[in-house]
């Protein structure tokens, strides 16, 4: 692999001689690759694995980043099929993690088959409300969310983090998440974050043609029950599980229902 791109998006790769499926893992904002170790267990016997980190996140090379190159999603996508041609994969399941979702959808549409399956867990493809489109937020919201990010942003992960987590009962969950957060430079996040919430892919989701798994969860505060309907109606191939995980992270919070919830739609 060339070196470069191992540094950029800290690949991590965890080989299986018994056999030639993949799947890779791909994390969503403010958390990066670990996220994933819980539910990557459930996995290893049975397939390869393939962690990274976005630029910008985890242990990437920060020096990659670039908020001219990285102003759409479509940046993240090109960065994951370069990730995919240099490992030489083909027909890889890809589960994904909210903003990482769009990404894969997007890279899955410039390559029609690079993916044999998606997993889609907390995935949205717009945010703001947009009439009879319920995405979770008004205008409102989100500029409150970007000044408080602008005015102290480790304090706003601080407490972001916990009512994403949706966990009260276990702060320490939420503790992770604020770690992770943190770990990001904090124009990097204000960047990104306004790229994620103000994108709109919903004319997107229905050219994809790959089989795909929409799992929801309840009591979201950035992917209400409604978008997980949506993304369903309008994703030709999709299947839509609702599991009794709370909040935004259920592969940190409830690995266990990720894990029986993908194996199941891979059985089929």
């Amino acid at each position: 692999m060339k070196p470069d791109l191992r540094k950029r998006n800290n690949i991590a790769i965890l080989p299986n001689a018994a056999t030639n499926k993949t799947i890779i893992f791909a994390h969503g904002f403010g958390s990066d690759q670990t996220a994933w170790r819980h539910v990557m267990e459930g996995f290893r016997k049975d397939y390869n694995i393939v962690l990274f980190d976005m630029v910008g996140a985890g242990r990437s090379d920060f020096s990659a980043y670039s908020p001219n190159r990285y102003s759409s999603l479509h940046a993240y996508a090109d960065d994951l099929l370069e990730i995919i041609h240099e490992l030489k994969l083909h027909k890889s399941i890809i589960i994904t993690h909210s903003v990482s979702g769009m990404i894969s959808l997007l890279a899955s549409l410039r390559e029609p088959g690079i993916f044999e399956k998606i997993i889609f867990v907390g995935a949205s493809p717009r945010y703001l409300n947009d009439g009879e489109y319920k995405g979770g937020f008004e205008q409102s919201d989100l500029d409150g969310l970007f000044a408080a990010m602008s005015a102290n942003y480790h304090a706003w992960a601080a407490g972001f983090a916990p009512i994403a987590m949706g966990n009260p009962e276990r702060p320490e969950l939420g503790e992770e998440f604020a770690r992770t957060l943190g770990e990001i430079r904090p124009d990097v996040a204000q960047a990104v974050a306004r790229v994620i919430f103000t994108s709109d892919h919903r004319t997107s989701i229905s050219k994809l043609t790959t089989p795909s798994l929409i799992i929801q969860t309840s009591n979201d505060i950035a992917v209400p029950v409604d978008v997980g309907q949506y993304m369903h109606r309008n994703i030709p191939k999709s299947t839509l599980v609702q599991i009794t995980a709370h909040g935004h992270l259920p592969h940190i919070s409830a690995p266990d229902e990720i894990i029986d919830a993908v194996k199941t739609f891979l059985k089929n």
